[in-house]
């Protein structure tokens, strides 16, 4: 099978395959700054006095690295599955179940304990 740009002189063919990858990221880079006109980021809410509170008492019993935030709204379906808000502030406690299944998280809510889809975490 021939290659659509096979028949070019080498140097040619880098500068296709450059030209291409340049136009992709540009496209990219242009996503995502739309991406992110279109979606206010949740970090712009400010935390009331009983969440921030809370995040302190996160950050000095699990240590800052370990704070993330829940991207959307979470309603537990399963037992030891928690209901969380969009915005809440959540320490991780391990990267993955019981079963070893890492698409759940096991954390701490600032009290209640238990599993919430990584997905709807990001680092705080």
């Amino acid at each position: 099978p021939q290659l659509p740009h096979g028949h070019m002189p080498l140097p040619s063919f880098w500068k296709v395959v450059e030209d291409t990858l340049q136009q992709s990221g540009a496209q990219l880079r242009a996503f995502c700054q739309a991406f992110e006109t279109v979606t206010p980021s949740p970090g712009t809410q400010p935390l009331t006095p009983a969440e921030e509170r809370k995040v302190l008492s996160l950050v000095s019993k699990h240590g800052p690295d370990k704070l993330y935030q829940v991207t959307s709204n979470i309603s537990g379906s399963r037992d030891l599955d928690l209901t969380l808000l969009r915005g809440q502030i959540v320490a991780l406690l391990q990267s993955s179940d019981t079963k070893g299944n890492t698409s759940r998280w096991l954390v701490d809510a600032g009290g209640p304990r238990g599993f919430v889809p990584a997905a709807k975490l990001r680092p705080y």
